[in-house]
């Protein structure tokens, strides 16, 4: 396997910081990319920030940032910032609750789903809309996130399957990680997103 030059957005978020361990793991050199200094909503600063890498992965979010606006505004700024900097090879972290359960309802409109967060569940899926509106044939993009949750405190398992959004399902970052840099090694999704669960 080739070692590969990755930038993380986010890397000091603990689904970040999984991810870093990760990667170093497996002998891939690393860049983690932080507020301040850079701007995930700016396409020149996400441009000069990845620039001499080949793969970036994304797992990002701003409390102080109202959700409808950044996470839109991060979609479009990656479609644009990496591509111009020579990245040509991007996941993403998403939310279970704008994927499909096994019924292909989405999970944030099943029965029971908490619904104080739903403006929040949108404005990530506005975020991934952007990217696919946006991005260049030239980037190869992915959003994966958990099926239903992470487990934060669980014992990681080695591994992961992909499967529908489930609110009971878990996985720990770690092992999540494991799924991120599988799809960097050996891309699998392409301009989707997908759940994975211990």
């Amino acid at each position: 396997m080739s070692s590969h030059k990755i930038i993380i957005f986010g890397a000091t978020g603990r689904v970040g910081r999984a991810a870093v361990a990760e990667a170093r793991r497996r002998g891939h050199h690393v860049t983690e990319a932080q507020r301040p200094g850079t701007d995930v909503t700016s396409p020149e600063d996400i441009a000069r920030a990845a620039a001499g890498h080949d793969a970036a992965i994304v797992a990002v979010y701003d409390p102080a940032a109202a959700p409808a606006e950044f996470f839109p505004a991060v979609g479009s700024a990656l479609a644009s910032g990496l591509p111009a900097s020579g990245v040509r090879r991007l996941v993403s972290v998403g939310l279970a609750s704008v994927l499909p359960t096994a019924s292909g309802e989405l999970l944030m409109d099943t029965e029971g789903y908490p619904q104080e967060w739903r403006p929040f569940y949108a404005a990530h899926a506005a975020g991934t809309g952007a990217l696919r509106a946006a991005a260049p044939a030239t980037l190869d993009w992915a959003v994966l996130s958990p099926s239903g949750d992470f487990d934060h405190e669980g014992t990681p398992a080695g591994r992961y399957v992909r499967a529908p959004a489930d609110a009971a399902a878990r996985i720990t970052p770690a092992d999540f990680a494991r799924a991120l840099l599988d799809e960097i090694e050996t891309p699998t999704v392409h301009a989707a997103h997908i759940g994975v669960t211990a």
